[in-house]
């Protein structure tokens, strides 16, 4: 299996390199630039797997696509999440969000692993654009969590849930009582699950419940802060580049 990374930043780069070796993958080549990409991806043999950042110091890693064909299974690595539809239009098998956890990552590269090009095609069109794209009237989300409290199993209705947060490679349930509960999924697999009305994610640590807000206050850098009703054990803050949805989900 033939991978390179294409990352601007080089120590991130390199993180990733020694993640993947872990994981007995061995990265051929490293690029940094759109530039670079481009004229690297017309002299060489593309490879099997790109583990490719969104946003390059010299512009928007699509750019690539839009110049040269390449047919290579992509992983996207990125520290926003704005671009997961346009990624899905290309090649993409999986979108990691930046720090990358080591283990979505050992999940994307067994994903790739486990599809043929044929399958990573069917997956991407009946699985991820479906999951962005399917009317939310037609959608079935999930009403109700399971949850393990000593020997005992424990069901969390959602409209009892005032946000979902992780920490320390944890996700949590905060809930109308006042308690935590650990959840054995990460945020990124609860999205499909969440009924979009009810539940934004304001950052990459938090998804909140509408219904639970108790005031919403200007915060530095432009960015907001919220305040729910009983939880309070950490800021909940929506990062700057998700203020203008935030406030268009709210009308």
């Amino acid at each position: 299996m033939k991978v390179i990374i294409i990352e601007d930043e080089k120590p991130a780069a390199r993180r990733l390199g020694r993640l993947l070796a872990n994981l007995e993958v061995s990265v051929a080549t490293m690029l940094h630039s759109v530039e670079e990409s481009i004229l690297w991806f017309r002299e060489n043999e593309h490879p099997d797997l790109i583990f490719l950042d969104i946003q390059l110091s010299d512009g928007l890693s699509f750019e690539i696509f839009d110049t040269v064909e390449i047919k290579s299974s992509v992983i996207f690595t990125t520290a926003f999440d704005e671009y997961a539809l346009q990624a899905f239009k290309l090649n993409s098998i999986d979108y990691l969000l930046k720090p990358i956890d080591e283990e979505e990552l050992e999940r994307a590269v067994k994903k790739y692993r486990s599809f043929s090009p044929e399958k990573q095609k069917i997956s991407l069109e009946f699985e991820d654009i479906k999951k962005l794209l399917l009317n939310p009237l037609e959608r079935e989300y999930k009403k109700r969590f399971t949850v393990s409290v000593g020997q005992h199993l424990k069901i969390i209705y959602a409209d009892e849930i005032e946000c979902f947060y992780s920490e320390n490679k944890g996700t949590y349930a905060a809930t109308t009582d006042g308690r935590n509960y650990l959840l054995d999924v990460t945020l990124e697999n609860l999205e499909p699950e969440l009924q979009p009305e009810t539940f934004f994610r304001v950052s990459r640590k938090f998804y909140i419940n509408v219904n639970h807000i108790k005031d919403i206050i200007s915060y530095t850098n432009s960015r907001l802060q919220i305040k729910l009703n009983r939880y309070n054990e950490q800021e909940v803050i929506v990062s700057r580049e998700r203020v203008r949805d935030f406030k268009l989900w709210l009308e």
